[in-house]
């Protein structure tokens, strides 16, 4: 036969037979284990990996209208055409404008006023929301001003005590005044450096004679388009920009969206590498029942002069076969699936969802392939040590082969598909970590378990203790079923229960007091009055605090350099202007981490710094920092560094000093604070009785987060249901896995007289133990791993939920039992005759 050609040929013989035994083998069902748990696995790898990617390249797009565009170039003179030019040759889209503080005048009145000259294309993110008077409800508007009209904000028409439709005077020109600006989608980027806007056409700045050589004036060059383009764009120009330019990306934007951002894509990765170690643990199980079901066939082929490795090789080209054929259905399943869920999201999701890339379809290729290899190479190294003899003797014991390497290897292998598509390291270090140190808690405690069963058989009925019996007769078998029962109730406890309590918590973290407006700009004899008076109009929880611009001049008497940083964000952050503030204890939202708050009497200067931008720039407990205010220089020390929940909302700063060190500085007060909107016609009072206080508004930015924060959840749930089916395939590969013994055991209990009805009680009752088992085991780990990701990762507050235990429980006996009765059907209907003569 071909299987006793040489060496080098028997690749390509056991190719031919791999074929037509893998189209036999498919129609008679064999594979259907091993195929449905590929299939199902990648199939949810994929639908996860293409609706995760559209909704966080959605949640991209959107947090980039914080820049109303996807980067900007910033610079002290106008941005050359042909930097433009390059950008529209990459098919990126493109607006100018620029900025500038001017005074306009109403008569003998006067303000100066941040103004702001755009083009038609602006914005190329978001929108601009207009509304017919101050502090009115706005709609979003495609325009710009028109030429000869100006949109103010509405501090600006108050302070003015003009109106919609009078005229102002600006530089040379006359404006009329068109409408009120209420939200620009780039404004929150500059919360404490605005003054009241002025919006008005770039074509109008000529006849207005402001803008003049060697004025002060930014120009922006907004771009956008395809994410790859625009980072293409991004690399090619950064290296190439003058001395007063920058680029600004979202990393730069308000820390509470890049915290949302980040948050939203933890849980989405969550989600998703939870279905990949469900689907992994599905596969590695079926391949052992394959490689089980193949010992006779293999002591077949020996005893007909098959060599070792033409077995190897017959086997090896069948699961590729296979792998490649699951691997293309589960793709095109997750493809489909994705585009049932955007269908579904539609009306939910603000604006157009990009299309999917290839980068899931490819790790759900590599998955599928590597886990059903990786795992199905052990076993099929053992198949190579069958002996012939078994053709005569089928109890002989299955071969051992040494197979540390190679699951080491597919492990090792997993973990790093599972990082390329988390892209997440410590997320991928925490779940592949915790699932295999719950693979082995739970096996150690399924042991326990298992052997304590066996007091129990004595002191139940019948079809119990039949039930008790087969769980300890297999004993290896039960370790195995109720680890993977086990893992995947845990699983589906983990999303079903706690995934609800960690997006309630996020959720939660933005109560709905979540401070609205700030005001900046109160000057230090104000702050009481100012205080007071919100607290007249319903404000009752609001403190200002002293706000000192500033800039680092040293780390440890090394002078700043912006050079000295390769990290563009870190030469960005050592060239710019800090806002200071003191004060004799930490914020609420801000967590000493490292180091010590100082005392009250502290006589030495000292300095809190926010730990991320202490990553940053380097800066280290116990460094001297240098600060310039207005031309003095205060020296201190990092005493402590701070963790700080951006998503309060709450004013927060990246540095702060101790009030013996700070308080002698010239500063403003600024301050933050939620007004209901039936009540924002005091805010126009409110300027008129401080005329330099800033108001602005962060509803918009509010919104944003939330919207943010909706989508992620919604694509978590939605994520649930292909994680389910995960961990569906998992009880199914495990139910499989042990039919071929129960079938021989059931044959010979109903040969010696056993009725259907005590097997199926006994049958029954084994399940209800496993599931009870494993219920007990997967609820103790949900919550415990829900617990440890809501601490260390999400930085939550979480309350463990005694639904998972309530409800979770009877489910799991249910959902186990029904499952049991459903796999094993065909054990009880199969005529004892046809299993004793197959075996």
């Amino acid at each position: 036969m071909e299987a006793s050609r040489s060496h080098p040929s028997s690749a390509a013989s056991a190719l031919r037979f791999a074929l037509k035994f893998l189209s036999r083998e498919w129609r008679s069902g064999e594979l259907r284990a091993l195929a449905a748990s590929l299939v199902i696995a990648v199939g949810s790898l994929t639908s996860v990996g293409f609706f995760a990617e559209r909704i966080e390249r959605g949640m991209a797009s959107n947090a980039s209208e914080l820049l109303a565009a996807d980067m900007q170039i910033v610079s002290s003179v106008r941005v050359a055409d042909e930097v433009e030019s390059q950008a529209r040759s990459l098919g990126l889209n493109t607006s100018r404008l620029l900025t500038f503080r001017s005074v306009l005048t109403v008569g003998d009145e006067f303000q100066l006023a941040a103004v702001k000259a755009v083009d038609t294309q602006y914005p190329l993110r978001g929108q601009l929301v207009t509304s017919d008077a101050p502090f009115a409800d706005g709609s979003p508007t495609q325009d710009v001003p028109p030429r000869g009209t100006v949109w103010l904000d509405a501090r600006l028409l108050s302070t003015l005590n003009v109106k919609v439709g009078q005229t102002i005077n600006l530089g040379a020109s006359a404006f009329r005044i068109d409408r009120v600006l209420t939200t620009e989608p780039d404004r929150g980027g500059d919360m404490f450096n605005i003054a009241p806007r002025l919006m008005l056409n770039l074509d109008d700045i000529p006849a207005t004679e402001l803008v003049q050589p060697g004025s002060r004036v930014r120009h922006r060059l907004l771009v956008a388009g395809d994410r790859t383009e625009v980072a293409r764009f991004t690399d090619s120009v950064k290296d190439a920009l003058k001395p007063g330019q920058s680029l600004r990306t979202l990393d730069d934007g308000r820390p509470e969206m890049r915290a949302a951002l980040i948050r939203a894509q933890q849980f989405l990765g969550l989600a998703s590498l939870v279905a990949v170690l469900l689907a992994g643990v599905a596969i590695a199980v079926a391949a052992g029942r394959y490689a089980t079901r193949h010992l006779a066939s293999v002591a077949l082929y020996r005893c007909l002069g098959a060599k070792r490795s033409w077995v190897l090789w017959l086997h090896l080209w069948e699961l590729l076969g296979l792998g490649l054929l699951g691997c293309m259905l589960g793709v095109a399943l997750g493809f489909g699936a994705q585009q049932v869920l955007a269908h579904l999201l539609s009306s939910l999701i603000v604006g157009e969802l990009p299309a999917p890339g290839f980068r899931p379809a490819l790790a759900g290729m590599g998955f599928g392939l590597v886990t059903l290899l990786g795992f199905s190479l052990p076993p099929l190294l053992s198949l190579g040590r069958v002996s012939p003899m078994r053709v005569l003797k089928h109890d002989l014991p299955a071969p051992r082969a040494n197979t540390v390497l190679a699951y080491l290897c597919a492990s090792a292998a997993l973990v790093g598909i599972a990082y390329w598509f988390a892209n997440d390291a410590t997320l991928t270090v925490y779940v592949i970590g915790g699932g295999a140190l719950t693979m082995l808690v739970l096996l150690a405690a399924a042991w326990l378990l298992v052997r304590a069963l066996s007091p129990l058989r004595d002191s139940v009925g019948v079809a119990w203790r039949f039930g008790f019996a087969n769980i300890a007769r297999r004993g290896g078998a039960s370790h195995i079923q109720i680890v993977a029962f086990g893992l995947g109730i845990m699983a589906l406890m983990l999303l079903a229960f706690v995934r609800g309590d960690l997006l309630n918590a996020w959720q939660n973290s933005l109560p709905p007091d979540t401070p609205n407006y700030f005001l900046v700009n109160v000057q230090p004899h104000e702050a009481a009055q100012v205080e007071t008076f919100l607290a007249g109009n319903g404000v009752t929880e609001v403190q200002t605090f002293p706000m000192i611009r500033a800039r680092l001049k040293s780390v440890n008497d090394v002078a700043m350099d912006p050079k000295r940083y390769a990290d563009p964000r870190a030469q960005r952050l050592a060239g710019r202007e800090f806002n200071l503030s003191h004060s004799q204890s930490p914020s609420p939202g801000n967590r000493i981490i490292a180091g010590q708050w100082w005392s009250s009497n502290a006589p030495s200067g000292e300095y809190s710094v926010e730990a991320g931008i202490a990553r940053t720039l380097g800066i280290e407990l116990g460094d001297t920092l240098e600060f310039e205010i207005a031309g003095e220089v205060a020296r201190g020390s990092v005493s402590n560094l701070r963790q700080v929940n951006w998503e309060t909302f709450d004013v927060n700063f990246f540095v702060v000093g101790s009030t013996s060190l700070l308080a002698d500085y010239p500063a403003t007060h600024v301050a933050s604070f939620y007004l209901p909107s039936d009540r924002r016609g005091a805010l126009v009072e409110l300027i008129r009785q401080f005329p330099s206080v800033t108001v602005v508004e962060i509803g918009p930015l509010l919104e944003k987060v939330k919207q943010i924060m909706d989508h992620a959840t919604r694509g978590v749930e939605f994520v649930f249901l292909f994680t389910l089916a995960a961990g569906v395939c998992v009880l199914y590969a495990a139910i499989e896995s042990t039919l071929d013994a129960r079938r021989y055991e059931t044959a010979l209990l109903r040969t010696i007289g056993a009725n259907r009805f005590k097997l199926w009680c006994g049958i029954l009752a084994e399940f209800a133990t496993l599931g009870l088992l494993s219920g007990l085991l997967a609820a103790g780990a949900a919550s415990a791993i829900g617990g440890f990701l809501a601490w260390k990762l999400f930085d939550l507050t979480y309350t463990p939920n005694l639904t998972i235990w309530l409800v979770g429980l009877p489910l799991s006996v249910f959902g186990v039992l029904v499952a049991g009765w459903l796999g094993t059907r065909s054990v009880i209907d199969q005529p004892p005759m046809t299993t004793l003569r197959n075996h």
